[in-house]
């Protein structure tokens, strides 16, 4: 077996024009850089006989059937690199630019960098940053540990009572869970799932051991800054310099999201505490009459990633001493068929009512600021379309009652990784991680071919609410467990080239 050998790369991909901030039901335009929007890839390649692999980890809310068009066509340029071996995958921030096709202007008359010309942009500087990763490659080692950090919490809240009865919600038929509902609430009974602290990393280093980068999975999207008007990473930009001052500027970071539909690094019913923490620990004053969550926000950035980092560094201090120069590297993309959720006529029926309801809510510009205008249309049209497209899918689910999914297999020694194109229920990780045959298992949720949507399980589902409805979930919980099948199946027979 060959040395393996290791490339990095990093490009920047924030941008000062005016573009469609992504991440929330309505429109938000950018004003600047917050902190700086990040490519990051990575090349594992096993030598002789063996894969290699391009991890490629991206600040955005998603990754688009777009935007993966575009990397291929323009990889194809360069025979010598394995494209078809690159897993993209999303870190989930709320506060990057839409890399789909938008208007160049808003409802209020304000311009719009459109969404193309900046997907043109992304794209290119995936490219670049594979390439120079394919490049730059020279031989050397991996490690790998799990360690712990808290980070996620479950943003499921559940009700004793049937909260759609209580308060109507158009974009979701709340049930007895609501994303993100009150806890203060008497009817507040329990979160509807737990949260998973484990930290999945995996070290490279040079010829002389030398620590050149670290790959760090964490089940929680990074959410935290998602009502700012300006680009940012969200809680990896602390990270990243966490790492720089612990480890050296030279260190890469590439950042995954696991499974985490569920859960978000938002805490929802200890505020007054959290409010407490962060100004006596950060000194960051916070006052809620005024909104000022702009302070709060940054202390729970900073919070997060003090834990993230020291659980790299924990983990680091015992996996360095076991560093693989010669590893099995596999790679397998996957065409799997998944069943799809199915929307009944009751539910179509709940849509109809909604846009007949929704016809006489269209807002009117009289006595709105621009910016209050903005808002409230687009978040209108939010609800519209969700509806409608709420019934275009209840009529073809009729006809095509399966999804076509891509999902990467991967393969680096004794460490799996899998992919799925969806915000993923942490359940459906777990039953992945236990049955898997390898020593650990990286879920990367948010990764691959077409674009988000939430994987609810049959409890979500059953309790309803926003991630867990006919608009959030285009598989079924059946299908969630398809693609836990048809993961173990691939990384068995993976595991089984050792007995060859």
């Amino acid at each position: 077996m060959s040395t393996v050998k290791i490339g990095w790369a990093k490009r920047d991909i924030s941008t000062n024009e005016p573009v469609n901030i992504n991440g929330q039901m309505y429109l938000r335009i950018s004003e600047g850089i917050h902190d700086p929007l990040y490519v990051t890839a990575l090349c594992v390649d096993g030598g002789e006989g063996q894969d290699a692999v391009f991890f490629v980890s991206c600040d955005v809310t998603g990754i688009t059937m777009p935007v993966v068009n575009a990397v291929k066509e323009k990889l194809a340029k360069y025979p010598h690199i394995p494209g078809k071996n690159v897993v993209l995958n999303a870190t989930h921030t709320h506060s990057s630019s839409a890399t789909f096709d938008t208007a160049e202007k808003s409802p209020d008359g304000r311009d719009i960098y459109p969404g193309a010309k900046y997907r043109e942009f992304f794209t290119d500087m995936i490219v670049e940053a594979v390439c120079e990763a394919w490049e730059t490659r020279k031989p050397g080692g991996i490690a790998y540990g799990y360690g712990y950090a808290v980070v996620g919490h479950s943003r499921r809240v559940c009700y004793s009572e049937d909260m759609s009865v209580v308060k109507k919600n158009p974009i979701a038929p709340n049930g007895h869970a609501m994303m993100y509902g009150k806890t203060n609430d008497p009817l507040f009974s329990h979160y509807e799932a737990g949260a998973d602290h484990f930290l999945n990393a995996l070290y490279t280093f040079d010829a002389e051991e030398k620590l050149t980068g670290v790959v760090v999975n964490v089940p929680c999207p990074s959410q935290l800054s998602g009502q700012f008007t300006k680009l940012s990473a969200d809680y990896w930009h602390e990270v990243r310099q966490g790492v720089a001052q612990e480890f050296g500027k030279e260190v890469y970071v590439l950042p995954q999201c696991a499974a985490a539909g569920d859960v978000s690094p938002r805490v929802l019913h200890y505020l007054k505490a959290q409010e407490r923490r962060m100004r006596l620990k950060y000194d960051l004053p916070y006052d809620p009459s005024k909104r000022t969550v702009y302070n709060k926000v940054m202390g729970e950035r900073y919070d997060i990633a003090e834990r993230i980092v020291e659980g790299i560094k924990e983990v680091y201090s015992w996996a360095k001493k076991d560093i693989r120069t010669e590893v099995p590297v596999r790679h397998k993309v996957t065409q799997m068929e998944l069943e799809r959720r199915k929307i009944s006529d009751e539910e179509m029926d709940w849509c109809r009512q909604n846009l007949e309801e929704l016809k006489d809510m269209q807002p009117s510009q009289e006595g709105l600021t621009g910016e209050e205008y903005r808002k409230a249309l687009s978040n209108y049209n939010s609800k519209v379309r969700r509806n409608r497209g709420g019934l275009e899918r209840g009529e073809d689910v009729k006809q095509n009652p399966t999804l076509k999914m891509q999902s990467h297999t991967v393969r680096i020694g004794d460490v799996a990784f899998a992919t799925i194109r969806f915000e993923t229920y942490i359940d459906f990780m777990h039953r992945l991680q236990a049955r898997s045959p390898f020593l650990q298992t990286f879920v990367i949720q948010l990764a691959g071919t077409e674009g988000g949507n939430y994987l609810a399980t049959h409890r979500g589902a059953d309790a309803k609410g926003y991630s867990a409805s006919m608009f959030c979930n285009m598989v079924s919980a059946d299908g969630g467990q398809q693609w836990v099948e048809n993961q173990l199946a691939i990384m068995n027979e993976m595991k089984a080239e050792d007995e060859k």
